[in-house]
């Protein structure tokens, strides 16, 4: 199966997708922030088309050797609707899961992420384009959450 845990920056989605994964067996966590790096001299609207391809790459590849994928990342719907279209075919079932905690606390350092002013806005454009509630999947609002709260609720809902 392949789950996808999206949400704003600062929602929780790589420690809930942490948590969720290692309750499966043979799961891996796919960080598409990571291969970001790979790249990480091209302005961000250039960058996440390539990452998104280089994320279905390597999902079809788990796929294959029958491994589970969890991808925490925020998605809008264009970005949505490609990776539907670019998994379409794949026998695994594929969720979608929105972290949606309020505004205010996703703004707000957490742990021991102290948040920059470039990632506080960042933040605000993601609320404002709606990054928070899409169309697609399950949104989950997990302000008054643990993380361990928000992961038994995806469990839950994975078949």
């Amino acid at each position: 199966m392949i789950i996808f845990i999206s949400g704003s920056i600062n929602a929780g989605k790589s420690t809930v997708a942490k948590i969720v994964a290692g309750k499966i067996k043979n799961c891996a966590i796919l960080e598409i922030d990571e291969l970001r790096q790979f790249v990480n001299w091209l302005p961000i609207d250039q960058a996440v088309s390539i990452c998104l391809e280089n994320a279905v790459f390597i999902i079809k590849k788990f796929s294959q050797k029958k491994i589970d994928v969890v991808v925490p990342y925020p998605l809008s719907e264009k970005n949505y609707r490609y990776l539907k279209k670019s998994l379409k075919g794949l026998k695994e079932k594929i969720y979608f899961f929105t972290l949606n905690p309020d505004l205010k606390s996703v703004l707000r350092n957490r742990g021991t992420r102290k948040l920059s002013v470039k990632e506080k806005n960042r933040i605000k454009y993601h609320y404002q384009i709606g990054i928070n509630q899409p169309s697609f999947g399950i949104t989950i609002n997990n302000t008054n959450q643990t993380a361990n709260q928000t992961a038994k609720i995806i469990l839950k809902n994975i078949k």
